[in-house]
């Protein structure tokens, strides 16, 4: 005989995690790059650190280049001569190439 209620524990087959869900509608409506530009913007203090976060003006991405607006000269001079590297970071820190090109402004 059937049971009325299936228990907590067991799982229909049509219900599936959040977190799949979430990556099938983010797949569906092509949103992955919008997000991971939004999510470079967000980490930009935490890759790039306390200090160079203070004397950011503005970070914004347009076309897959991340625009970086400076207050300091010499942090700017060390973070172009770095930029490879900052490329690196950041990317890695999304898990995929989100930023083609780094710009300091």
């Amino acid at each position: 005989m059937k049971k009325p209620f299936p228990s907590a524990s067991s799982r229909r087959a049509d219900i599936i995690p959040l977190k799949e869900g979430l990556e099938a509608l983010v797949r569906a409506y092509r949103l992955g790059g919008k997000l991971n530009e939004v999510t470079v913007v967000a980490s930009w203090e935490r890759v790039m650190g306390k200090a160079v976060a203070q004397k950011t003006k503005e970070v914004y991405v347009s076309k897959g280049k991340l625009f970086v607006r400076l207050t300091s000269a010499p942090l700017k001079h060390e973070l172009v001569m770095a930029k490879t590297r900052v490329l690196e970071l950041l990317n890695a820190e999304v898990g995929e190439q989100a930023v083609t090109e780094v710009i300091f402004l």
